[in-house]
């Protein structure tokens, strides 16, 4: 058995991570990926629970421009979060997860409600908990809702996947020329003006010593070496 500097975990992907070379959507190749890497973490016996951005679909903060008011935009943006949760399920019951899919917003024929006790319980029996529709409430992005559970159920970390290995101090996608952290502390990250989490997400983690870890979620062995305690991406604690 491999040792384990994280035993539960909360994985937090952006929408967008899964529209792979596409504009827009869903690929199929992006959600068999996760599932295989997720797949592996479970047979380490890690505990994953994940939440999943509806960037791919819908963004609330979309809503001014097309017309729509906030908080129906916002509402829209959690319906988004639920169907990448059921194409997320679908994928990793394909590779032979057990799942079970939370809703903040009642849909009991797809989704069951959120309950924390319950959420452990499926956790500690190795199934792999995905959290929809945000907080349930609007003005709060789904990074606010990867804070907030993963506090509730006493993840030991948030890993936060991206496209890029870590924070750096300018857009490495942009300027050649920035630099990466390999460790930052949650003051340093706000003196920076650094973009990690949005601020009512990042208080959430600071204020309940709870660590981050940004990552290239695209490299295929990344997830499986963070929770043996190789350093990979950036850490933000302390």
């Amino acid at each position: 058995m491999a040792q384990l500097k994280y035993k539960r975990i909360l994985l937090k992907l952006s929408g967008e991570s899964l529209m792979g070379d596409q504009g827009f959507g869903i690929d199929s190749k992006m959600l068999t990926h996760y599932a295989e890497q997720v797949k592996e973490l479970l047979e380490l016996g890690v505990q994953v629970a994940i939440v999943i951005g509806g960037g791919n679909i819908y963004r609330g903060l979309q809503a001014n421009e097309s017309g729509i008011e906030r908080v129906q935009g916002d509402y829209m943006g959690m319906m988004a979060t639920v169907i990448n949760g059921m194409a997320l399920q679908s994928a990793l019951e394909g590779v032979g997860a057990y799942t079970r899919l939370i809703s903040a917003i009642e849909m009991k024929q797809i989704a069951e409600p959120y309950i924390r006790r319950r959420a452990i319980r499926h956790l500690e029996k190795g199934r792999v908990v995905i959290f929809s529709a945000g907080t349930g409430s609007p003005y709060f992005t789904t990074d606010s809702a990867a804070a907030l559970r993963a506090n509730e159920i006493n993840a030991e970390v948030i890993l936060k996947g991206t496209r890029v290995d870590g924070i750096y101090d300018a857009d490495p996608e942009k300027d050649a020329s920035a630099t990466k952290f390999d460790n930052l502390t949650f003051a340093k990250v706000i003196s920076l003006g650094l973009s990690v989490m949005d601020m009512t997400a990042f208080t959430l983690c600071q204020e309940n010593n709870l660590p981050i870890i940004v990552f290239d979620i695209n490299t295929k062995r990344n997830l499986n070496a963070i929770v043996q305690g190789e350093r990979i991406g950036t850490l933000v604690e302390g």
